[in-house]
């Protein structure tokens, strides 16, 4: 089963739910703080799966790909809110480092294996 979708397609997928099923969208300072509140989480299971704090009890019910996936909705609700096309947008600025980033990291000495 394939599962993928465009990133127009979870604006979509986004908008309808939150028209029928959230009532309306937050604020957007609203969201932006909700953005910050799971970037945060996302931040406190990198720190310990990967760096070098340990789990405490409270944080074992956090789940790695959920948190990414609530950043996710929450940026989709914050670019719906302001007319940002998601997919245009990151063409953009896939073209942007592209170009400007087009030799700097293999010059980068502290990258090379």
């Amino acid at each position: 089963m394939n599962n993928s979708i465009t990133l127009a397609e979870a604006q979509e997928i986004v908008d309808g739910w939150i028209k029928t099923t959230g009532v309306r969208y937050f604020s957007e300072l609203t969201n932006m703080t909700i953005l910050t509140e799971e970037v945060g989480e996302l931040a406190r299971i990198m720190a310990r799966k990967y760096g070098d704090q340990s789990f405490k009890e409270s944080d074992k019910k956090y789940d790695l790909a959920d948190e990414m996936a609530d950043i996710l909705w929450v940026l989709v609700c914050l670019a719906n809110q302001t007319g940002v096309d998601l997919n245009s947008a990151f063409h953009k600025n896939l073209e942007k480092k592209s170009t400007r980033d087009a030799h700097r990291h293999q010059q980068n000495q502290k990258l090379k294996p």
